[in-house]
């Protein structure tokens, strides 16, 4: 044996076995801000449970394991049978059965379900990101799935159940099911309109089944029990026209459907989960979902409730990425003395817990909006949902760099699960409409919709007068509300300044002063650099560092 060469010191202990959920305060203040008082104690005690299962050390080492062993595709059984099945190594079905149990895809029927699931989806994508993408689709299928009752009585009780089972067989012999999507195709990408995969009615079947031809370019989760997909309906078949439809991957008499995966997509980050390319060979067996022409139409929910978890997903990384940072400078010591008490180390870490608030503040008030079923709610999340999208996902890539920064070294080794961060980070801002796509649908609801923009005022108006930067902030906002000349090429720059607005004024009403105070000399009163680390020297940032860490 090798002679000892040194002593191991001054590397910080690893953060697991805590909370999750109750050590990141904004969360927790959040669930309790806007979860109904009456559920208030059963949620906080559910979320406290799942906190501590999330920060197990058993559930890392799963979220590694899920990360190193991708899934990998097999084709054809060993007779040479097609078979196009996706094979997951065991940590991913232990992550996703986990979350499953914790009820993940249950928040339509319960009170304050929005906010809780939203809370718990926050804490599972903290360990490991890519099994939320089933759990977000199978969530989000719901309110597509009631465009069409008969479907909805049969599909809806087994995707909102606790109840996690891999095996493919049909619906009606499982206790639980996951439901994926394919929208978009290689001509169009975010262009739905232009897909051109064909359905075509089948006799006899009143009108509801349909087979179809083509392909899906992004089909994730493809182990998932059915897909919603767009297809093209001739119009001599009817109405035609872009039209949404339920695929199953098993048939009612037990056999495969017609669903060819072609290959699995090598993606930058999100490794764990699968995404594959599919084709329908023309005997692919679809039910429709929602009338003829209106794919859109049937889909526009489900999209919007996959968008508000790319905010929270996003939301979700930040936060793991600051607890790490600021977890790993409280017990580094460098240059004589404690990282996080280094005057500039702290200007970093506060600046970074500033955008994870900010993004869990706003992500959680746009699920209570869901919760609130009114029309001012829901006129504000048209609007809020697309700009918090825009924003929240574009800020997840530069806050997972600086932070894995704060770490050195040590940060940009595997082994540390920062790189994992980093590669995820700019998911979120791609899937489900790309930057571009956000803005643009902004303007769409801005000269559609014009009670989504009262709304939006409306909750901003809330927190007027509290403020003078934040005031400030909502007049220049208006006045560029006022101008729409030219207003496309403006539109990232007009998002970008309604969410930051909106942000400071979620925080101001309810963050801590000193958060409110940072939040708004920086993003809307301008003493702000260009990189993170340049907040006002003469701010309490100790307070807001402190706020951010998660004590073990």
């Amino acid at each position: 044996m090798a002679p000892t060469t040194h002593t191991v010191t001054n590397q910080p202990p690893p953060l697991v076995e805590y909370d999750v959920f109750t050590a990141d305060r904004a969360l927790a203040e959040a669930v309790e801000r806007h979860v109904p008082p009456e559920v208030f104690a059963d949620a906080r005690e559910e979320l406290a449970e799942f906190g501590r299962s999330a920060g197990s050390a058993q559930a890392a080492e799963w979220g590694a394991l899920a990360n190193e062993h991708p899934p990998r595709l097999r084709t054809h059984d060993r007779y040479g049978n097609r078979v196009d099945e996706v094979v997951f190594h065991p940590a991913w079905h232990r992550l996703l059965g986990r979350a499953v149990g914790a009820g993940l895809t249950d928040a339509w029927g319960r009170p304050g379900g929005h906010v809780r699931r939203a809370a718990a989806f926050v804490l599972t994508t903290q360990i490991e990101a890519g099994h939320g993408c089933p759990l977000s689709m199978t969530h989000a299928a719901v309110p597509a799935l009631r465009a069409d009752p008969a479907l909805a009585a049969v599909w809806e009780p087994l995707l909102t159940s606790r109840v996690y089972d891999q095996e493919l067989r049909p619906p009606e012999e499982k206790g639980g099911v996951l439901l994926g999507m394919g929208m978009t195709e290689k001509q169009g990408g975010s262009d739905v309109r232009a897909n051109t995969t064909r359905a075509r009615a089948l006799p006899g079947a009143d009108g509801d089944a349909y087979v179809l031809t083509g392909h899906k370019w992004f089909c994730s989760a493809p182990m998932s029990d059915g897909f919603l997909v767009l297809a093209q309906v001739s119009p001599s078949a009817g109405q035609g026209g872009l039209t949404c439809f339920l695929v199953p991957r098993v048939l009612p008499d037990g056999t495969r459907n017609a669903f060819a995966i072609q290959r699995l997509k090598d993606k930058l980050g999100n490794r764990s989960n699968a995404s594959a390319e599919v084709e329908f060979d023309g005997t692919t067996w679809a039910r429709r979902v929602g009338d003829e022409g209106r794919g859109v139409r049937t889909i526009i929910e489900m999209v919007a409730a996959t968008r508000l978890d790319c905010v929270l997903g996003s939301a979700a990384l930040m936060r793991q990425a600051v607890a790490q940072a600021v977890h790993h400078t409280a017990y580094r010591r460098a240059f004589g003395g404690v990282l996080i008490d280094k005057p500039l180390m702290r200007n970093v870490l506060a600046d970074l817990a500033l955008e994870s608030e900010a993004a869990t503040a706003l992500g959680m008030r746009l699920a209570a909006a869901y919760d609130a079923d009114s029309e001012a709610e829901r006129a504000f999340a048209r609007i809020a949902v697309p700009v918090a999208k825009y924003w929240v996902t574009k800020r997840c890539t530069p806050v997972a760099a600086e932070a894995l920064e704060c770490l050195g070294g040590n940060g940009y080794v595997e082994e540390s699960g920062m790189p994992r961060l980093l590669r995820e980070s700019p998911l979120n801002s791609i899937w489900e409409g790309s930057g571009n796509v956000q803005a643009l649908d902004v303007l769409r609801v801005l000269r559609q919709e014009p009670m989504a923009l009262n709304a939006l005022l409306t909750e901003v108006g809330k927190a007027r007068g509290a403020d003078h930067r934040l005031d400030r902030a909502i007049k220049g906002m208006l006045t560029e509300l006022a101008d729409l000349d030219g207003i496309e090429g403006r539109a990232r720059r007009l998002v970008e300044r309604m969410a930051l607005v909106l942000q400071g004024a979620l925080l101001v009403r309810w963050a801590p002063s000193e958060v409110a105070d940072a939040f708004c000399a920086s993003r809307l009163g301008g003493d702000w650099g260009a990189a993170f680390g340049t907040l006002p020297s003469t701010l309490d940032l100790a307070s807001v560092v402190e706020r951010a860490r998660a004590e073990v």
